[in-house]
């Protein structure tokens, strides 16, 4: 993929949300726009706009989730192919700020040094990007905290930013399994994190049914700071 001019990758001055005709502010991830696609880390957007992170395995509902949360229907590309995207895709918020789709990890059957290329590229966007101020880690609800979600961890909490879980599809397990759902990810991270699992929060969450969309807005906005009111 060609390189892009530094004129390409300049992001506009942050300001302020829309407020819609009676006054309401309007919430800044529904205004998102797609910007640029990334395959190395030259091409990711240089001039410091605040970036939120979507990560999770292939098949979790990443991309289902993103376009839940922006109120778009097809901001982000929901695939039938586990694995298809195989770079990350920035959308921008009207604030000036930035979402950025990783690719989806677990399933993409792709050359060993493509997978090699990946694993560095996104490590060291996690630990290293300077404006990624969170994570949100999207998990199947039914299959929560595989290896690969782990690494995800280790990666990330080391930069102190934090980290919300979603725990998507929830709507395929009844009430009592949801809770026990939830119980057990919030316990494994306590377990595993102790006083540093306080950077992460769990909160069980479907597209299709719209649960959980509210939560994760206040989640957001709360990371976006000024830019989210």
């Amino acid at each position: 993929m060609p390189r892009q001019s530094e004129k390409q990758r300049i992001v506009p001055k942050l300001h302020r949300p829309a407020e819609a005709a009676d006054g309401v502010h309007v919430h800044p991830l529904h205004q998102a726009e797609f910007l640029t696609t990334a395959a190395e880390w030259g091409q990711l957007p240089a001039g410091g706009a605040p970036e939120i992170a979507f990560a999770g395995r292939s098949n979790a509902g990443k991309s289902s989730a993103i376009n839940a949360l922006t109120q778009r229907t097809r901001l982000a590309y929901v695939s039938k192919t586990p694995g298809r995207t195989q770079h990350i895709n920035l959308f921008r918020l009207r604030s000036g700020a930035l979402l950025a789709d990783l690719p989806g990890y677990g399933y993409a059957k792709v050359p060993e040094a493509m997978r090699r290329h990946w694993q560095h590229f996104i490590a060291k966007y996690l630990a290293q990007r300077a404006p990624l101020i969170g994570l949100l880690l999207v998990m199947d609800a039914r299959h929560p905290l595989t290896e690969l979600d782990w690494q995800m961890f280790g990666w990330f909490l080391p930069t102190g930013r934090p980290v919300h879980v979603l725990l998507t599809k929830c709507d395929k397990l009844g009430t009592e399994a949801q809770r026990r759902t939830l119980e057990t990810v919030r316990k494994a991270l306590t377990d595993a994190y102790g006083e540093r699992s306080a950077q992460v929060g769990v909160q069980l969450f479907s597209a299709t049914r719209r649960i959980g969309i509210a939560e994760a807005e206040v989640a957001l906005a709360s990371w976006l700071g000024p830019l989210a009111h």
